[in-house]
């Protein structure tokens, strides 16, 4: 199987982007392989240091190599991990790329700590990549009333991005360009800033990556993956659909006890919401 770099590197030689996408428990993850399967498209598994937690570092790493065993082309990212401590651990399990995210942290002490993580992937004996985050997207993959008062005063600049990655040695960049974690109750979404990708695509030299994209138009997305992102993050999309169709199957019956029943529609939401995202990141 090609390596994450190469899988990558094969979507943008396309004009495409693969699709990241996070889970928290078994359930989440059948869903999304099974989406990847249909799309005939490899596709990233995260989890942030939450769900990795809830699930198991090194249980989620056995589920994706028992995947890849069955010929599904599938990665393993550990999402937004906040402590060079937590990357090692997931280098160490097995995963395929880790998120420092220390974009809360002064750009040099984001920097130092980014490269002291970039230094351990690189001596860990095999090829994973280490992305860094700089500007300001948000924290929580949750349903908000509001968008955070300073989302749109801190996006990435294309000479903050050129250095972090020349002085990180970063293997891939979540930039701020607009969007935001979690999505708001209102359904209205910022816009991507598609000139802001395309300069730090330039300036920057390596493959972005867009955060907090859950909620934002078809047309955006389709406009960023062309402006130069390879890899598109979605999570609250994925917990809202997967919320709602445990719902349904519980309104259903109330007095069901059988959790692969009501579980069931919970499942197949995910698996919806994922492959339709997995091909809309897949247009040329």
């Amino acid at each position: 199987m090609q390596t994450l770099r190469e899988a990558i590197e094969k979507a943008r030689e396309k004009g495409v982007a693969l699709g990241h996408f996070n889970v928290s428990d078994s359930n989440q993850f059948n869903a999304i392989i099974a989406a990847a399967v249909a799309a005939n498209m490899p596709v990233v598994v995260g989890a942030s240091e939450g769900e990795r937690k809830f699930f198991g570092v090194r249980a989620l790493a056995a589920v994706v190599a028992s995947a890849r065993a069955s010929g599904v082309q599938v990665y393993l990212n550990a999402d937004h991990t906040y402590s060079v401590e937590l990357v090692k651990e997931a280098i160490d399990a097995g995963f395929d790329s880790v998120i420092f995210d220390g974009s809360h942290l002064p750009l040099e002490e984001n920097i130092a700590q980014t490269r002291e993580a970039v230094a351990y992937a690189r001596g860990c004996g095999r090829e994973v990549l280490v992305e860094g985050e700089i500007g300001r997207i948000g924290t929580s993959s949750k349903l908000l009333d509001k968008a955070p008062d300073d989302i749109d005063k801190e996006l990435t600049s294309p000479d903050e991005a050129a250095r972090f990655v020349r002085e990180s040695g970063v293997d891939l960049l979540a930039p701020a360009v607009g969007t935001m974690h979690g999505r708001l109750k209102s359904g209205e979404m910022p816009r991507i800033d598609t000139k802001r990708i395309e300069e730090i695509r330039e300036a920057a030299g390596v493959p972005l990556v867009l955060h907090g994209g859950s909620g934002s138009s078809d047309e955006d997305f389709v406009a960023a993956v062309r402006a130069g992102i390879a890899l598109v993050h979605i999570n609250t999309d994925i917990r809202v659909a997967y919320r709602k169709g445990i719902e349904a199957g519980l309104a259903k019956d109330a007095d069901e006890i059988t959790p692969y029943r009501f579980l069931a529609p919970g499942v197949e939401g995910v698996r919806q919401v994922t492959e339709q995202y997995i091909r809309l990141f897949a247009r040329s």
